[in-house]
C-alpha cells in the first residue's frame, strides 16, 4: 500500500434527513494486518474523515489487473436501532469516500437482525454482462398509458429493480442524484479527471433521463423506472459509498443532458467501457478517461464520440424543490426573496444540525447568511465557498424537503 485515501460516514434516521449523533462506527481495513479504527458521529451525523491505506494512483490510470481501490467494513451501532453492516466500502488513493448510513429504529420491526449493505465492485474490474445494443430513438407511450410528459422532467425519486427486467427481484426507491452518483462511482473511477468524470455523467444522466421520458419499462407494465443490469441499464449498488468530487459534478450537473440537435428526448447514451467491450459508435469509458487526460471538456469528449449534431441543455422543471434556482448565484450584497428563501430554509435546517447558525430573515445576504451557507457546505460534502450556487440551491433545498417532509404534503 503506496497511499493513502479518505472515508467519511454520516449516519440519518431512516430515509429522512435527519441525523443520528453518538453512532460508534467500527471501520476495518481488509488490507494488510487487519486494522480498526472507532469512531463517533458528532451532532450532525458525521464522523471526522480518515485517512485509509489504498493502492497505487497508477492501479486506475489505466487498464490493470491490479485493483485500484483498497476494500474496508464497516459496522455502526446505536442504542434504539438495528446494526448497520457495510462489506466493502471502496477506498480510492487521494479522493475521500463518503458512506452514508439510512439506520432504522429498532422498535419499529420486530426482527434486530442488522441491515447488511454488500457492495459490488466498480464495473471496470467486475464480472458484468455486456450492454445489449438498443435503438437510439424511442417511441414515445400513447396518451392513454398515462401521462405523458411534455418535455424532460428531473424525477425527485426513481425506482431501480435489481436484476434484468424480466427477472424476480426487489425494487428500491431512491432519490433521482442519489442515483445518478451511486451509478457514477459504480461504473467509473474517481481518480480520473474532472472532465472525464463530468463526460461519463452526462451520459448516466441521459440514459436514465430517456428511460423515464419514454416510460420504457412502465409503458411495458412494469413498475420500475430502470434495472441495475448492465446488460440493459447500469451497474447501481444499493446503499453503497459514493466520492466526494463525484458527488459535487452531479450536483453541479443533474439536470442537463444530452439530445440529438432538433430532438426533444434525451439521448440514449449507451457506452462500453472500451477495454473488453469496443463499441465504435458509443462513448469508451477508458477512451473519454485518457481523452480527459489530454485536456479535452466534456462537450468535446461526448462529441468525440456521439458526433457534433449534438446539445446539452437543462431541464427546466426539478421535482420535489419547493422554489426553482433564481437563475444566478446569491453573494455577499444580494438582496430579495430568494436570499429570504435560503435563510428560511437553513434556518429550519438548523434545528436539526446545530452547527449551522441562525439568521434574521430579513433577506439581505451579509456576512452571517455567508458563514450560515459555509457551515451546511461543509456538512453536506460541498466547496465551503459560503455562495448559494446551483448545486448548494437544490442540496439546500433537497435537505429542507427530507427535514420538513413536505413533498409528501403535496
Amino acid at each position: 500500500m503506496a497511499e493513502k485515501g479518505k472515508l467519511k460516514i454520516q449516519c440519518f434516521n431512516g430515509d429522512d434527513y435527519i441525523p443520528v449523533e453518538g453512532c460508534r462506527a467500527i471501520v476495518t481495513s481488509r488490507e494488510g494486518t487487519e486494522k480498526q479504527i472507532e469512531l463517533r458521529t458528532d451532532s450532525s451525523g458525521l464522523t471526522e474523515t480518515i485517512e485509509l491505506d489504498a493502492p497505487s494512483l497508477e492501479n486506475s490510470q489505466q487498464p490493470s489487473d491490479k485493483s485500484p481501490y483498497s476494500l474496508c467494513d464497516i459496522i455502526i451501532k446505536r442504542e434504539g436501532f438495528q446494526p448497520f453492516v457495510v462489506n466493502g466500502c471502496q477506498i480510492f488513493p487521494v479522493e475521500t469516500a463518503y458512506q452514508k448510513c439510512n439506520l432504522v429504529e429498532s422498535n419499529q420491526t420486530r426482527n434486530s437482525r442488522a441491515e447488511i449493505i454488500n457492495i459490488q465492485p466498480n464495473r471496470l474490474v467486475g464480472d458484468f454482462p455486456r450492454k445489449i445494443p438498443e435503438e437510439v430513438d424511442k417511441p414515445l407511450p400513447l396518451p392513454s398509458s398515462g401521462v405523458v410528459l411534455p418535455k424532460p422532467v428531473v424525477p425527485e425519486y426513481i425506482v431501480v429493480h435489481e436484476g434484468g427486467p424480466n427477472s424476480p427481484g426487489q425494487n428500491h426507491r431512491v432519490l433521482y442524484k442519489d442515483y445518478i452518483k451511486n451509478v457514477a462511482s459504480s461504473e467509473i473511477f474517481s481518480t480520473w479527471s474532472y472532465n472525464t468524470i463530468a463526460a461519463n455523467v452526462f451520459c448516466i444522466i441521459s440514459f436514465t433521463l430517456n428511460r423515464i421520458y419514454t416510460e420504457w419499462y412502465r409503458s411495458k407494465g412494469k413498475n420500475f423506472d430502470i434495472t441495475n443490469s448492465t446488460a440493459y441499464d447500469h451497474a447501481f449498488s444499493f446503499g453503497r459509498n459514493i466520492y466526494e468530487n463525484i458527488s459535487n459534478i452531479v450536483d453541479e450537473v443533474f439536470s442537463t443532458y444530452v439530445r440529438r440537435i432538433g430532438r426533444k428526448q434525451p439521448l440514449l447514451t449507451q457506452y462500453c467501457d472500451g477495454k473488453n467491450v469496443i463499441c465504435p459508435e458509443w462513448l469508451s469509458q477508458w477512451g473519454s478517461k485518457f481523452l480527459g487526460d489530454e485536456g479535452r471538456v466534456p462537450f468535446d469528449i461526448l462529441t468525440y464520440y456521439y458526433g457534433n449534431n449534438i446539445e446539452l441543455t437543462t431541464a427546466e422543471i426539478v421535482k420535489g424543490s419547493p422554489k426553482s434556482y433564481p437563475g444566478y448565484d446569491l453573494t455577499r450584497g444580494s438582496r430579495g426573496e430568494p436570499v429570504r428563501i435560503i435563510q428560511e430554509y437553513l434556518n429550519r435546517i438548523a434545528r436539526n444540525y446545530p452547527l449551522i447558525p441562525k439568521v434574521a430573515v430579513d433577506g439581505i445576504y451579509g456576512a452571517r447568511t455567508a458563514e450560515q451557507v459555509k457551515v451546511f457546505q461543509g456538512i453536506f460534502g460541498l466547496p465551503k465557498t459560503g455562495v448559494v450556487d446551483y448545486k448548494t440551491w437544490y442540496k439546500i433545498s433537497e435537505i429542507y424537503v427530507g427535514v420538513t417532509k413536505i413533498a409528501e404534503l403535496n
